[in-house]
């Protein structure tokens, strides 16, 4: 089993603190008063999930290191299917987050790719992913900019929302209009049509930008129930082991289920704690 410290101290300082909600349906960011807050980042409310999808921002954001192909062994190979995360995909998830801060690269942004909207079959919904991470990788690369991302894969039946990408990234706050212009251009080159309106969906972490540097200890609470969204397609046993408060069907997914930049994954993390 792998061990991850908890994401957050106790903490009841002010700010946008992210709320579950009991109903099933909606997750919210919810504002508290603090004197952090500035014109720059006026106090809101942003629904991440009503129909399986994040409310709708401009951008979105992935890691600069080569993304993995998902090629060495039977677990990975590309037609393998799988029904949910294992204990094992959400510990190393979880895991993976938490040495991502431990790196100074806390995921700031969440984003959702639709791809069934986007005319995306199924099966070719693990290299849709890739092409993305890669491209946006690249992009962030130019800049010299350090990042860190894990990603998980869901195939919803209801409303016929169907296979999509939940991801979650660090990226400097001030490339994230660059991302936005370059993302629709991405995506007609891995889909092969006009860009469809919703297909990207993305958030900055506890509901604006920079507050991974402006309320650490906020910004943190904030990335521990993100991440409990992202694993909510896990299985009875990890629900069970890692006291997941939400759950919803994963569905059906072909090839990977779920993945993170090589700088958080198991390996690096090993080598952090040699050279510690």
């Amino acid at each position: 089993m792998i061990a991850a410290t908890e994401l957050h101290p106790r903490s009841r300082r002010g700010g946008s603190v992210l709320k579950l909600h009991a109903n099933g349906k909606n997750v919210k960011f919810q504002t508290l008063p603090t004197e952090e807050e500035t014109p720059a980042f006026p106090r809101r409310s942003a629904i991440w999930h009503g129909n399986c999808h994040i409310t709708r921002a401009r951008s979105g954001v992935a890691a600069h290191l080569p993304v993995s192909t998902g090629r060495g062994g039977a677990r990975n190979r590309a037609d393998r299917v799988s029904e949910a995360l294992t204990l094992a995909q959400a510990e190393n998830l979880k895991a993976a987050a938490v040495h991502a801060k431990l790196i100074g690269l806390p995921m700031n942004r969440m984003i959702t790719l639709h791809w069934q909207s986007a005319g995306i079959s199924l099966a070719g919904m693990a290299k849709a992913t890739g092409r993305y991470l890669d491209y946006l990788s690249k992009a962030l690369a130019r800049h010299n900019a350090r990042t860190a991302w894990l990603w998980t894969h869901e195939n919803c039946d209801a409303e016929n929302k169907g296979g999509h990408a939940h991801l979650l990234v660090h990226v400097r706050p001030d490339l994230v209009p660059k991302i936005a212009n370059l993302q629709k251009r991405w995506l007609r080159r891995i889909t092969g049509q006009p860009y469809r309106t919703g297909v990207v969906h993305s958030v900055p972490i506890g509901g604006r930008l920079g507050l991974e540097r402006g309320n650490p200890e906020l910004h943190a609470v904030n990335l521990e129930t993100a991440l409990s969204y992202v694993l909510k397609g896990a299985d009875a046993a990890a629900a069970a082991q890692l006291a997941l408060a939400r759950l919803e069907p994963g569905g059906m997914v072909i090839g990977k289920r779920c993945g993170t930049s090589q700088n958080i994954a198991g390996k690096a993390r090993q080598n952090w704690n040699l050279d510690d």
